[in-house]
């Protein structure tokens, strides 16, 4: 006799509270590995040179392939996770450039390099885009701001832990084997990205109550466009020229943080490379803080000065301009430690700048665009990390880095004069805010 005994439906998994926050950890992971990878080359720049027999012009053509390749193919990247998706669009780039990592490894001489960090640069340009991209699709407008800041931790939390992992990496397996197990630990990540990543749409763990809350102000979506299509309808924009000029003048502060900073303190304060781990990662440490505090500015000046959205967060960006200028008084600083605390001011500043840059694009375009924006705004960065990673290597051996750290600290200034010109939103005299 069977028993009368009512047969229950399993219960529904149940749904992650603030997934959101998760997602953009997950996303905020990815991006840290991904500094990992591309700061190794920095952190082991003075053996590299040593042991392949490069002159420091060689090193500086290394780099700029790396930077040619990402300031090409940042829109290109953009376009196409716009296009196919941020899920598999940024899995493709992430698989690529973690193997390009891997193969550093069997590099003869620096033209191999080249090669090598030309491919990792253009994989690793997809990092940008998607940035804008996870935080259109995941995040209200009124988070947004304080999304982009703690986004922008994953670009500096990577450069800050790269000299300490790397130099373990090397100090137990060589230069070769540093390469190799950071790209694995890149590789690692990209497959628990496809796992645990999916749009809000169909992401399964996503409660109603939160894609409604996710969704309340989200404009109605634009059709996709080709990528051409797309670059012309945004180079007709004020808002383009207002965000992409000031990308340009702050990118090469970043860039040599990102691939100078341990060649200076070994040539000119003379450290050597446990001496570089030990400090070269505290500019990073302060653009951490610096990507975090920039959200949170944008609403104290909102607060403080009845600022619209847009100019709150201009306002922000505007006062990591002025911390820029700490980097000039490098220049004339003999003391190390000194230095590096100028330095990492200005790494604390650069992060307010570049998160809030990021803001207002994903703020300003349409999610089908946004990615592709975003792109643009990083390949016109880039530009300016290639040209100035060049004038570097020509002449910080004649010159030094004195007079081109002077100059970082200026260029700054000159991008808010456009920002503000550009972007920032007039109040007409009825107080109403026009865009």
């Amino acid at each position: 006799m069977q028993d009368n005994v009512a047969i229950q439906e399993p219960s529904a998994k149940p749904k992650l509270k603030n997934l959101r926050w998760y997602i953009l950890i997950l996303f905020l992971c990815g991006v840290t590995v991904n500094y990992i990878t591309r700061n190794s080359l920095g952190i082991l720049a003075s053996e590299l040179i040593e042991d392949l027999q490069m002159t420091t012009q060689q090193y500086s053509y290394i780099v700029a392939s790396f930077q040619l390749a990402y300031t090409i193919f940042q829109p290109i990247c953009g376009w196409f996770i716009d296009f196919i998706g941020l899920r598999i669009g940024f899995f493709i780039f992430a698989v690529i450039w973690s193997v390009a990592c891997i193969f550093h490894a069997g590099a003869g001489n620096w033209i191999h390099l080249a090669i090598l960090r030309f491919v990792m640069g253009g994989s690793e340009a997809a990092a940008t885009p998607a940035n804008a991209k996870v935080i259109a699709e995941w995040f209200p407008k009124k988070e947004r701001p304080v999304a982009a800041g703690w986004a922008g931790v994953g670009f500096s939390i990577g450069a800050m832990l790269a000299p300490p992992i790397i130099v373990i990496f090397h100090v137990a397996l060589g230069w070769r084997g540093a390469f190799i197990v950071s790209g694995i630990l890149a590789l690692a990540w990209c497959f628990v990205w496809l796992k645990f990543y999916n749009d809000p749409n169909k992401h399964k763990n996503l409660s109603d109550a939160e894609r409604k809350y996710i969704a309340q102000d989200l404009e109605p979506e634009q059709p996709k466009l080709s990528f051409f299509k797309s670059l012309s309808s945004l180079v007709k924009m004020k808002k383009f020229y207002g965000i992409c000029i000031p990308a340009f003048l702050a990118e090469p502060a970043w860039a040599t943080f990102s691939f100078w900073v341990p060649l200076y303190l070994a040539q000119e304060q003379g450290m050597d490379i446990k001496q570089i781990a030990m400090f070269a990662w505290l500019p990073f440490l302060f653009a951490d803080i610096g990507s975090i505090a920039s959200g949170y500015l944008t609403k104290l000046y909102a607060k403080w000065f009845d600022l619209s959205r847009i100019n709150s967060v201009i306002a922000s960006s505007v006062t990591g301009a002025f911390l820029m200028v700490s980097l000039a008084a490098v220049a004339i600083t003999k003391d190390p430690y000194i230095a590096i605390l100028l330095i990492s001011i200005g790494g604390f500043g650069h992060q307010v700048i570049s998160c809030m840059l990021s803001a207002i694009v994903v703020d300003s375009f349409d999610k089908n665009q946004v990615a592709t924006m975003n792109g643009m705004r990083g390949s016109s960065a880039w530009i300016a990390s290639f040209i100035f990673s060049l004038i570097i290597g020509a002449f910080s051996q004649t010159i030094g880095f004195g007079p081109l750290f002077v100059i970082m600290g200026f260029l700054d200034l000159i991008g808010a004069v456009f920002l503000i010109a550009l972007v920032a939103e007039r109040r007409k005299k009825n107080n109403l805010v026009t865009k």
